[in-house]
């Protein structure tokens, strides 16, 4: 008799010990595999692409009769071009096609969803040619983002972490949605005369800043997803940053401390490391700086610097 029960325990807790191990295993069968993806306005170095697992396809700078893909041209090259022709790249957004073999191409690695971050479409064409191809593909959520540069890099990253932590794809896309509206993106610039070149500036807004020696501020609005002036500044570029990040930090005063980016396309090393001194001083856990792409860089200019953060902190 005593060995009968021994024998039934012994059967129990096999039983026991087999259904936590299915458990177990069904739970990680039903965790999908998630990509986080995004244009490469998003501004992000591939160290850090690869940091934080987000894919990228490329827009394309075309400059006069010569296309670049936007990553592999600097700058500084970019700026060289305009001085010696007149003429700013123009930027022409992913296509239908473009997203297509891009998504098609995740899927074929696996993926189970994905979530693409757009670039504004307040800004570009992005978003709807994006949108062109969703009903193709299963698990796959396309999100506007209103913001450009790094402040797409900023909802991607907490994306990457939540589809890490194992949420859903449509949980992961209805925070991300949530947050959209509490980027905080925004650059100071050098001077006007690229926003003029770019149809963004009037002749007369033109000549009244270089004349006065204003150095604007753009900002991106998160309910339009589009570009205006706030304020301007005068003084020595140093002076100016530090102005603008000084009030970009007292306007926007309730920021997710957990990161924030420096994004400049051109900027001497001691201002870079003064604004992230600052920011870090502030409270921020990590800041990155990165350089600008072509997108900013084309339509700011020289010396354009911003900070960038989602604005949603307690």
């Amino acid at each position: 008799m005593l060995d009968f029960c021994i024998l039934i325990s012994s059967l129990f807790c096999s039983s026991a010990l087999f259904l936590y191990n299915f458990h177990i295993l069904k739970k990680e069968e039903i965790r999908m595999k998630i990509a986080i993806s995004a244009e490469s306005t998003i501004d992000l170095p591939k160290e850090q692409l690869e940091r934080f697992d987000i894919h990228t396809l490329p827009f394309t700078l075309n400059l006069g009769s010569k296309s670049v893909l936007d990553g592999e041209i600097r700058p500084e090259d970019l700026f060289k071009f305009t001085e010696e022709t007149g003429q700013l790249p123009k930027t022409s957004a992913v296509n239908e096609f473009q997203y297509r073999e891009h998504f098609k191409k995740l899927k074929e690695e696996g993926y189970d969803a994905i979530i693409h971050f757009c670039l504004s479409s307040g800004i570009s064409s992005a978003w709807s040619n994006a949108r062109k191809v969703k009903d193709e593909f299963e698990n796959l959520y396309i999100i506007d983002t209103k913001s450009l540069s790094t402040g797409i890099a900023l909802l991607a990253i907490q994306a990457r972490k939540l589809a890490d932590e194992g949420k859903k794809p449509e949980e992961i896309y209805a925070i991300s949605s949530e947050r959209v509206k509490n980027v905080q993106a925004s650059f100071s610039l050098e001077s006007v005369n690229y926003l003029y070149k770019g149809g963004r500036c009037s002749m007369l807004a033109r000549l009244g800043a270089n004349l006065l020696h204003l150095k604007p501020e753009i900002f991106v609005h998160t309910d339009t997803g589009k570009r205006s002036a706030g304020q301007k500044f005068r003084g020595s570029r140093r002076k100016v940053v530090r102005n603008y990040v000084e009030d970009t930090l007292k306007q926007f005063n309730h920021p997710d401390l957990s990161l924030c980016f420096i994004t400049y396309s051109t900027a001497p090393d001691d201002v870079v490391e003064a604004v992230k001194k600052r920011l870090y001083e502030r409270g921020f856990k990590e800041v990155i700086p990165t350089h600008a792409g072509g997108t900013i860089s084309c339509h700011c200019g020289p010396h354009c610097l911003g900070i960038l953060y989602i604005n949603d902190g307690k």
